[in-house]
């Protein structure tokens, strides 16, 4: 990262169709939306602030084509995805800097706030927030002021760009 531009693509599936040889293809109820990052980001959320770090995540739908596999785990229904095929390419946003990252934070967060207060305002799942919480905690854009039954509470501080 000292000595070059690095440049990570990450897709994430904001639909997934399910195709099966003996059935129908059919829409998977699992959505993703630009909030999963957040899973791959709590590895290295210290380093979301390098300015040779760039993140491109790529709004992706998607197929699974899957077939029957007796051996497979009972949650799955007995069915083994063989292979993935790129339907389309919804959007993709580019994150250069914490100030774009933080462009993911909704206006009108109560101060201070929760994970909870930040998951409804957003619409991502509380999971997700927390995730969130736990990347921007350390990058300075939020500041844990205190603790409730509620949980954690943060106080916000916007980088600028």
């Amino acid at each position: 990262l000292e000595e070059y531009e690095i440049l990570i693509v990450h897709p994430i599936a904001v639909g997934t169709w399910l195709e099966r040889p003996e059935k129908q293809r059919r829409k998977s109820p699992k959505k993703g939306s630009v909030a999963d990052i957040f899973d791959e980001l709590v590895s290295v959320p210290t380093l979301l602030d390098h300015p040779n770090l760039t993140l491109d995540v790529v709004l992706v739908d998607v197929t699974k084509v899957q077939i029957f596999d007796p051996t497979a785990r009972r949650k799955r229904g007995g069915y083994r995805t063989v292979d993935r095929r790129l339907d389309d390419i919804i959007e993709q946003i580019r994150f250069s800097n914490v100030a774009d990252l933080a462009g993911l934070i909704p206006d009108g967060l109560p101060d201070p706030f929760t994970t909870n207060d930040l998951a409804k305002a957003s619409g991502f799942r509380r999971d997700q927030a927390q995730r969130m919480a736990y990347c921007f905690r350390p990058l300075g854009v939020f500041e844990e002021v205190g603790r409730s039954k509620a949980g954690y509470q943060y106080r916000l501080h916007r980088p600028s760009p």
